[in-house]
């Protein structure tokens, strides 16, 4: 490639990324609706092919998705108004706990005049973070009827869309063939992921509920979602509840929440979604750490959601085409040498 070329490719990604954030209102709410219906499009061809008509089982993913949307909206609304009521309750906990470590560390002969524990202990950060999930919930609900419009539209033009890639080809075999590849491979990572993500969720909850932290359906529902952020995505979900804990029940019951969640997120990250997932679909650790920040920084938080299937699907679309297959190797998980053994045939004596 010319030098030329490398600089006018720069100057293109530069000018497309400069043209998503500055559409990211628009951007954020499509991304999402692309999103679910990846996830609702093979149920709704799954009751086609046993002989549903196409606007009954539209029907049915569309009041699915409904209904999941108003239970979540649901759950999230009236745990966002329980805490906002227990704030004071919470508070008041934390003063008692404030006062014992500086009680304890006096006792040590430190001077806690110093430590400025105050600001470390400051209930009116929770404020802030409710307030500041209250604004999230709001901004959602806002753009609810535009992304459920859209993945309506969405799931209606899906079983069209081969033909007319075929018809933007020259060469529709080969291109029927890229195209069927790349949607068999995004409808096998989005399904193992939300799977796995769902499996994660459920167990948060019902490990939460049983040490008796507040808000487990909260939490295994964030649990749920930050799961489809690899490694970071887990470890962000398990602090709100482990600091809950801490203020709530104490140290003890913190460790053992955080123990939870780290051995729910070993089993299921590194055990059993790799079986399933395979090599083949997997982004090494630098290239999942870039594209939180780099995704979250167009899209702000939903981009650092949806980071990991953006890029994801990117890799898919790279690795159907012999061209581009080459940068998909470098963003996949590192690459194992297999040592090439002659036959005991072909072996010779000396």
């Amino acid at each position: 490639m010319k030098v030329h070329q490398i600089v006018i490719t720069i100057a293109a990604f530069v000018v497309v990324v400069a043209g998503m954030q500055a559409a990211k209102a628009i951007l954020v709410p499509f991304l999402l609706a692309v999103f679910i219906a990846i996830v609702s499009a093979p149920p709704m061809f799954w009751m086609q092919q046993k002989g549903l008509p196409r606007w009954l089982g539209l029907l049915i993913v569309v009041l699915g998705i409904l209904s999941v949307g108003l239970v979540v909206a649901g759950l999230v609304g009236t745990s966002i108004r329980d805490f906002s009521q227990d704030i004071p309750v919470y508070e008041s906990k934390l003063e008692h706990q404030r006062v014992a470590i500086i009680a304890w560390l006096e006792n040590l002969g430190v001077n806690t005049s110093k430590l400025a524990l105050k600001e470390i202990f400051n209930p009116a950060a929770a404020i802030k973070l409710v307030g500041t999930v209250l604004n999230g919930l709001g901004n959602a609900l806002t753009n609810s009827f535009l992304i459920l419009m859209t993945v309506i539209f969405m799931l209606l033009e899906a079983s069209s869309f081969p033909a007319k890639f075929d018809a933007i080809s020259g060469n529709p075999q080969t291109s029927q063939a890229h195209l069927d590849k790349f949607i068999t491979n995004v409808k096998h990572y989005m399904a193992i992921k939300t799977c796995t993500s769902f499996a994660t969720g459920i167990l948060a909850a019902i490990w939460l509920t049983i040490l008796g932290v507040d808000y487990p359906l909260l939490w295994g529902l964030l649990a749920f979602a930050l799961n489809y952020v690899p490694s970071i995505g887990s470890i962000i979900a398990a602090i709100p509840p482990v600091l809950l804990a801490i203020v709530q029940l104490g140290l003890g019951k913190a460790m053992g929440t955080a123990a939870g969640y780290l051995v729910i997120n070993l089993v299921i990250g590194n055990l059993i979604e790799p079986r399933f997932m395979g090599r083949g679909l997997g982004l090494s650790t630098l290239v999942v750490f870039l594209s939180l920040l780099f995704w979250g920084w167009i899209l702000g938080p939903v981009g650092m959601l949806l980071s990991v299937p953006l890029t994801m699907t990117a890799k898919i679309a790279l690795d159907s085409r012999e061209e581009t297959r080459w940068i998909a190797v470098m963003l996949g998980p590192q690459v194992v040498k297999q040592l090439k053994t002659e036959p005991p045939g072909n072996s010779s004596e000396t």
